[in-house]
Formats: C-alpha cells, structure tokens, sequence
C-alpha cells in the first residue's frame, strides 16, 4: 500500500472500480478461509464465527445495494476488510491470518472465472443448439460450396452449418480442459513462500470446490497462465464466430439474397429505406478484434515478469472482465439471431452454375477405368468448351461430351446437385443419410450437455 496518496495517484493504483464484481467470490474465500482457521484452532472458534457472520452481513448490504464503496479502498479485499471493522471491530483483523493479498487475488479470480466459464459453457451451448435447429429447418436445402470464395461443389446447407456445430464443440472442449488448471487452489501460499501455521488447505479446497491445491507457493501467486490461457479459449471462440458473423453477412447481401434476419437484428439506413443492415453480425465479428487484443494484453503484462508477485498483475483483469463479458454477450446475441434466420433455399440452388458438378464428371470417368489425373483433365476440357460456347455442363449433348472421352454414356446426363451431394457417402460427408446422422448425433450431444446441467443430472 502507498501512504497519503493523491487522488490522482489512488485512482491509478486502485482496482476498485473494476474488481468489486469480485466480491462475492472475495467473501466466501474469506469466509472458509475463516472457517478452517477456527477448525484448525489457529483463531478463536468464536471469533471465526463473529468474522463469518460479519462477512455474510457484507454480502447482504453489498446485494441489496446498500454498501458503499469507498475510492480510498484501492480494492474489493480492502474494502470488505474495511467493513468488517465497522462491523465487528477488531476481531476482523485475525482474518488475515495465514494468507497473504497475493493468495487472496489469485484465489477470487480462479473462483470469479470459473464461475465464468460455466455460464459461457452453457451460452455456448445454447448456440450449437441454435445452428443445429437452423439445419434441420433446411435440412434439404443445396448450395455451392466454396474454395477460395469460389463456387465448388454443391453441399447441404445443414452440412455446412454443422461444420460451425464441429467447431464450436471444439471450443468447449477447451474450456473444459482450460478448467483443469483454473480449479486449482492457491490459497495458502502466502505472498510467497507459505505460512507457518498448520494451515489445512485441503479443507479449504473443498469447501470451496477446487479439484486441488498448488504444489509451489511461488508459482501459485505468480501464475496467471489460466487467465491467458482462457483468453486464448475466448478468442478462438470470437474467431469461429466472427466466421459465421462473415457468412451471413455475405448470404444476406443483395447479391447473394441466400438468408433474411430478423429485424430485431438489422438496422436500416439514415438515408436509405430499402437497407437491412446485418449490423449485429457485424459487430459480432469486430469485437472479436477486443479478444484477440486482450489475450495480447495478459500475454505482454507476463511476459518478463520475474517471481514471483508484481504489481503488473493487478492489471490481469481488465481484460479478462472484458474477454469474459464480451463472449457471453455475444454468444447470446448470436444464438438469438440464429433463430430468426430465414433460408431461401430456391436463391440458393438458383445462385449454383452447374460447373459446380465438374469434379463429378471427374468422378464419373474413373468410375469408367480412367486414372483420376486423365479424368480431371477431361473435365477441365469440358468446362472450358461449355463456357467458350456458352453453355453449362447439363446442355451439352452426349456428343458434345463424347468430343472429348469415348467413356462417356447416356448416363452422363443424369448429373444433378442432388446426385452430387448424394454420392459423397463417407463418414464426415454431404450425403443426406450421413448429413441427418450427424444432427442426430448433435442432438443427442446436445441433450447430455443438458442433462449434466441439470441439478439432478
């Protein structure tokens, strides 16, 4: 702490503006902090007791709003702490036996974050269903996929929109295993080199759910891995949206016409009636610009650190509040304009030129015996003479065709969009059985997320 700050220099050095959403998780650190040093006989049991209650008391006035906070309190701990004299006068002061400010901090941020990342599991969550919904809403839809933004070959839709359910299950995988590393106690270390009373740590870890404790004090008021590392998770995560956000803003354009929003998530023009402009898309994938500027942030402020604490780690949390806040924002936001988006599947099918099929006239030589790299070159002969004479694939004769391989056939003439996607029958294809297996086993993904949710799951 500084003595006889200025107001300008306490502002610079206080965190209270921004840490006091640490409070709840501040208390009930402090209270099982409290509660095992009574237990362990480190502390009165009775003056443990007045403490915990003290601490309770806070916890009512700070949610009723009726706490006030006072900017001479740099942060939520001394805050609190502050309180807790008023409160119940001296005894506080045996709170802080046994731990340090460095342990405490580095104990309310593991708690306040992973308190974080389950309502960011479940709004993820939400989203995956949100996709899965819109492919079975157009489960039989047809449109081009793409290759360096150029038309390929024809795919479901619903194929291409499980493609976001894949990756947004990867990101909750890595929260999940993110978690592992932020669920680990380390209160107890001390500012940094332990504490010398016999301290139960485990006790505390239980009580306040950590899988389990630190194993060196140092590291343990140092790390701050957890937080780069969730910030990493986040951006990744802003990233496979920006991605979607891109999407439908190029399918909502006039010259594609491929999705509608609903109005809820389009704004029109000052100065244009006719506009709907995907403003929420947009602002969806700009913000994913503040993530990935975050997890710089964390990653710059560590980056020469030596050990163990320092000031600088104070400023840690800025930008994880705002990588958690924006993510949980945006992927209910997201979820919400998800549900309104409207498919015109006949735009869709109308928008594919028939050169799309070109890799299957490939496919079909081989199926005849020609070695593949023959068969492509066919078909790129093809597709040239189609288009020097104006024509697309599905007008040429038979003997158009036959110009170019005597393979050709009759059958040669069957191609279609829904032929094509039907003949990509291989686990992790566009074939309609594969596609509506897959949702399938997205919904029953989706129902035992649920279901763990739940409180009796």
């Amino acid at each position: 702490m500084l003595e006889s700050k200025s107001s300008e220099v306490q502002h610079y050095v206080g965190s209270l503006r921004y840490d006091r959403r640490l409070y709840r998780h501040d208390i009930a650190g402090s209270m099982a902090h409290a509660r095992m040093l009574g237990g362990q006989g480190i502390i009165p049991d009775d003056d443990a007791q007045r403490i915990i209650q003290g601490l309770e008391a806070i916890r009512g006035e700070i949610e009723r709003g009726e706490f006030i906070f006072d900017p001479a309190d740099e942060d939520i701990h001394m805050a609190v702490e502050t309180r807790l004299f008023t409160l119940i006068g001296d005894i506080a002061g045996r709170l802080h036996t046994g731990r340090s400010r460095n342990d405490q901090i580095a104990l309310d941020v593991r708690m306040y974050l992973r308190d974080e990342m389950g309502q960011i599991d479940s709004a993820l969550t939400d989203l995956r269903r949100a996709l899965v919904e819109l492919a079975e809403r157009n489960r039989d839809a047809i449109l081009a996929g793409y290759t360096h933004l150029q038309q390929a070959q024809p795919v479901l839709f619903a194929h291409h929109v499980l493609a976001y359910f894949e990756m947004f299950g990867r990101d909750a995988e890595r929260l999940a295993d993110c978690l592992k590393r932020v669920n680990v106690l380390p209160l107890g270390s001390g500012a940094l080199a332990g504490v010398p009373y016999p301290i139960d740590r485990d006790a505390v870890a239980r009580e306040l759910g950590f899988d389990r404790v630190s194993a060196n004090s140092m590291d343990a008021v140092a790390d701050r891995d957890f937080v780069a590392e969730f910030n990493a998770c986040g951006a990744i995560l802003m990233m496979h949206i920006s991605r979607l956000a891109e999407e439908l803003v190029l399918w909502s354009s006039t010259e594609f016409g491929f999705v509608r929003m609903g109005e809820g998530y389009t704004t029109g023009s000052s100065i244009m009636p006719q506009k709907r402009n995907p403003d929420i898309a947009e602002l969806a994938r700009a913000k994913t610009g503040r993530a990935y500027g975050n997890l710089i942030a964390i990653l710059t402020i560590l980056k020469s650190l030596p050990l163990s604490y320092n000031r600088d780690l104070q400023e840690d949390k800025e930008p994880l509040f705002d990588t958690v806040d924006t993510v949980k924002e945006t992927l209910r936001i997201c979820a919400e304009m998800l549900r309104t988006v409207e498919v015109n599947a006949p735009r869709m099918r109308g928008a594919m030129r028939d050169y799309v099929l070109a890799t299957d006239v490939a496919d079909y030589l081989v199926g005849k015996g020609v070695p593949f790299r023959s068969a492509h070159g066919v078909s790129a002969e093809l597709s040239r003479y189609a288009a020097d004479h104006g024509k697309s694939l599905s007008e040429l004769t038979l003997d158009e065709y036959r110009r170019f391989s005597g393979m050709f056939e009759d059958d040669i003439l069957n191609l279609s969009m829904e032929r094509s996607v039907g003949a990509r029958n291989v686990a992790g294809g566009t074939n309609p059985d594969r596609v509506s297996s897959a949702l399938r086993v997205a919904r029953n993904i989706l129902d035992a997320e649920g279901r763990s949710e739940s409180p009796t799951g």
